[in-house]
């Protein structure tokens, strides 16, 4: 797999943090749906356990699975966009409450990062499995690799709730009614 060619300037390196804090509040979002499920669950009788293992085909990952790859990306790209390694999580979770704790664990890494160490991002680069040579500029990765990879992940994790009967909209989507039902 070839990764397309990113024409014209490069992304400001405040850039690259702004874009940071947008994948951010994609997970947020995330976990306030995780409040929707649990609540619909509850409202419907049944274990919350049931969506979070559900998938939207076999051969899917399920909901836990999309929280997991949503957080992995976001603290990727914090963490690479700024020569740093960024934490390794166990891929343990099971519960509604352990898929919040990585959420929360992955956003306090990503604020963790100061705007002024994405300063020569433009610059580095890093070793990807989906590179052709091994490496991308951080800008294909973000562009190419973290960027849509943050947005599959949330999406399909929404699409699994949707299909599921939980009462989410495209407001809830785009975070503009937290905590409202």
């Amino acid at each position: 797999m070839s990764l397309p060619i990113i024409d014209g300037p490069p992304v400001a390196c405040m850039s690259y943090g702004r874009i940071v804090v947008e994948c951010i509040q994609m997970i947020r979002n995330f976990e306030e749906w995780l409040s929707d499920a649990a609540t619909y669950a509850q409202a419907k009788s049944f274990d919350v356990d049931v969506l979070l293992n559900s998938r939207l085909a076999p051969d899917m990952g399920n909901l836990i699975y999309q929280v997991r790859s949503a957080c992995d990306y976001v603290k990727g790209a914090a963490g690479w966009l700024t020569g740093r390694e960024p934490p390794h999580h166990t891929d343990d979770e099971r519960t509604l409450q352990e898929l919040r704790a990585r959420i929360d664990k992955t956003v306090k890494f990503a604020e963790s990062v100061d705007p002024e160490q994405y300063a020569g991002a433009s610059q580095r680069r890093i070793a990807h499995s989906m590179a052709p040579d091994g490496t991308v500029s951080e800008e294909e990765y973000l562009i190419s690799i973290a960027l849509p990879n943050v947005f599959f992940h949330v999406t399909t994790g929404y699409a699994i709730l949707r299909h599921n009967g939980v009462e989410l909209g495209k407001r809830r989507y785009l975070g503009l009614t937290h905590g409202e039902h």
